[in-house]
């Protein structure tokens, strides 16, 4: 049975260019790159490349890139680094839909006695900027709002909010792990102050990320050890993998117009496809500011572990919106926050697409899905 992966916002495949770009680190040029002598000096210099590639994709100065182990530690290093480097400070601003890379790491330093500002969102994941800008405060050590939605795609305004935030003098921090490689990202004109990205988000391997730390933004090193990464994040480089993430930053800057374009048409097909053939679904986030290849579609009185068990049955790979799968028929934090019906969000299903899916791949789980959901409307306890 063929697989149609359509959970890309979840992880997604390794690019074949990639996977071929990293091979000769594993046998060939195996040195540690910071060594002094001619055969690690060879390596270092495809760190370089590496580094300039994703600085390319960013629209930022090489030297302004760390290499970490993934948008976790990145998240947790910018947060680690902001409240590190001001002491005086003791207050944070996030959203209440963020990754639980953020969400925990700053419920961890509230119960360290920092106030929190975790702002809210409308029915359809949208920040109130009048709100936003009541919660800067001369005490706020950092701002820390996610780029895209994990789960309904929606796109924030980082622009506008680093630059109220920088005309406070406030540190602004995105994670930006969904959106790399799908959106423009050009830090050149966005006063962000640092960056995450997951290379395994954007067809990198896991286990390699990126955090952005803008030249001249105070920073103190959350993983100590060694004098890698300029001082700023010890452990030995991960060679091939910083090889292939900048391979995979490469790739995604020269494919952005057709992430853009194509992929988005994709999802559109997909959206109208499902929601005109199947009856009281409700498409969850901003549909006019998402990311090109995520759609949340919910379906009334279905539980959502159901629908994936069921697309399963047919090799179709997507993620439920709700925490079905621990036990529970609550909605997912996100669409807590968005008020999302209980009766449409704990079926909430997400579809998230990437360049390399088709249109036949988007038909046939238009064919497969009302049938699908007319089948388990029909076993559902939930009834109106």
């Amino acid at each position: 049975m063929k697989t149609v992966y359509f959970d890309n916002n979840a992880t997604t495949m390794v690019a074949p260019e990639v996977t071929e770009a990293m091979q000769p680190f594993f046998t060939t040029y195996w040195a540690n790159p910071s060594s002094m002598h001619t055969f690690g000096g060879q390596v270092a210099k495809y760190v370089k490349t590496a580094r300039e590639q994703v600085a390319a994709m960013l629209h930022c100065k090489p030297s302004e890139i760390i290499f970490t182990s993934c948008g976790t530690e990145s998240d947790n290093s910018a947060i680690w680094s902001a409240l590190e480097t001001q002491q005086d400070k003791r207050h944070i601003v996030t959203t209440c839909v963020e990754h639980p890379a953020i969400l925990q790491t700053v419920a961890m330093w509230e119960r360290k006695g920092y106030r929190v500002t975790r702002l809210g969102v409308d029915g359809k994941g949208r920040l109130d900027l009048d709100e936003y800008k009541a919660a800067l405060t001369p005490d706020t050590a950092i701002v820390s709002v996610m780029f895209a939605n994990n789960e309904v795609g929606n796109i924030y305004p980082i622009q506008q909010l680093a630059e109220l935030a920088k005309e406070k003098g406030i540190l602004f921090h995105t994670d930006a792990v969904q959106a790399a490689g799908k959106v423009e990202i050009n830090l050149e004109k966005m006063p962000v102050d640092m960056l995450s990205i997951s290379g395994h988000k954007l067809h990198a391997p896991k286990g390699i990320g990126i955090l952005y730390v803008r030249k001249g933004v105070r920073f103190r090193p959350f993983m100590r050890g060694g004098h890698q990464e300029a001082g700023r994040r010890a452990g030995t480089e991960n060679v091939p993998y910083i090889v292939g993430l900048g391979v995979a930053c490469d790739l995604a800057t020269k494919n952005l117009s057709d992430e853009i374009t194509r992929v988005s048409a994709l999802r559109d097909r997909l959206e109208k496809g499902i929601t005109s053939s199947v009856p009281d679904t409700l498409v969850n986030g901003d549909t006019e500011n998402r990311l090109p290849g995520t759609t949340n579609i919910a379906f009334r009185n279905i539980e959502g572990e159901a629908v994936l068990l069921m697309l399963n049955e047919y090799g179709i790979c997507a993620s439920s919106g709700s925490a079905c799968t621990s036990g529970s028929l609550e909605p997912s934090h996100v669409l807590h926050a968005m008020n999302v019906p209980f009766k449409y969000a704990h079926s909430s299903t997400r579809f998230s697409l990437c360049r390399y899916n088709t249109q036949e791949e988007v038909d046939f789980v238009i064919e497969k899905v009302p049938p699908l959901i007319k089948q388990l409307r029909e076993l559902s306890p939930f009834k109106d």
